[in-house]
């Protein structure tokens, strides 16, 4: 009889030719079929038999489902959300919103926060996470996304503190009644249409959630003139931006009339704008 040793070796193989991390990826899925941790896996049921649902969950992976999908969850920023294929996958890359939003507020800690298209409401957890006192609003025209991002803030213990409020900003007068914020996130769509991405990303995230007109910059069109209105004195907006794209976001900040600052990631690639 297959252990779940010799399993996870087979499943590793198997999945090389599709992911990069094919050993965790088979531990983390045989995790998941047992019903627990990757740690208890390893200590404990090496030698245990491998579940039957793990021959059904490896075959999603071996179609490029991405895992945090299988799984159901993902961290970001010390949290454990919930997601599903109604919300893009948070990276660890989108931490850097949050990193540079702690440095600009470290004197001023923002009272109110709002987070553009917050999806599973990955940026607004994180930002109320470190400002204790900030209440925030989470802006999402996809009701299923809604329903995750709620269910997100709840489990964290900032339902309280957390808003998730329908509205669309490709709508006119998407602004009214929202206020003025010290502290904007945003991560829009910013793909360009005919993107060279992998199948686990173009065939299961949400298309509305990643594609932004031929250059990626369509929704940043939308967005960053509305910065001024939006932001309170002293405020500040960090937007996630693609590789290639801190030149073209900056300029329609600058444009708005407000200083852009462009932010790496930890790898050193431009990843988000800091408008004020």
């Amino acid at each position: 009889m297959t252990d779940v040793r010799t399993a996870l070796r087979e499943a590793a193989e198997r999945l090389a030719a599709t992911s990069d991390t094919a050993r965790l990826d088979a531990e983390l899925l045989m995790a998941h079929a047992l019903g627990v941790s990757r740690t208890e896996l390893l200590l404990r049921h090496l030698h245990s038999g491998p579940p039957a649902s793990f021959t059904s969950i490896l075959d999603r992976r071996l179609a490029h489902e991405p895992i945090a999908y299988i799984l159901g969850t993902q961290p970001f920023y010390g949290l454990d959300l919930e997601v599903s294929p109604a919300v893009l996958i948070p990276r660890g890359d989108s931490e850097t919103l949050i990193e540079a939003a702690r440095i600009a507020r470290e004197s001023c800690p923002p009272a109110r926060i709002l987070d553009l298209g917050t999806g599973s409401g990955a940026l607004l957890l994180a930002a109320l996470t470190l400002w204790p006192k900030a209440q925030g609003i989470g802006l999402e025209r996809s009701g299923a996304a809604r329903e995750v991002a709620t269910r997100n803030a709840a489990a964290n213990g900032l339902a309280a503190r957390a808003e998730i409020r329908a509205g669309d900003w490709t709508q006119p007068d998407w602004t009214a009644g929202l206020g003025r914020f010290d502290l904007i996130l945003a991560n829009p769509p910013y793909v360009e249409e005919d993107a060279d991405l992998a199948p686990s990303v173009r065939a299961h995230e949400p298309a509305e959630a990643l594609f932004s007109g031929p250059l990626g910059l369509d929704d940043y069109r939308l967005l960053v003139p509305a910065m001024p209105g939006l932001l309170a004195p002293g405020g500040t907006a960090l937007f996630e931006i693609g590789a290639t794209q801190g030149g073209a976001v900056a300029a329609l900040a600058q444009a708005a009339g407000l200083t852009a600052k462009v932010h790496p990631d930890l790898a050193g690639r431009p990843r988000c704008v800091e408008m004020a």
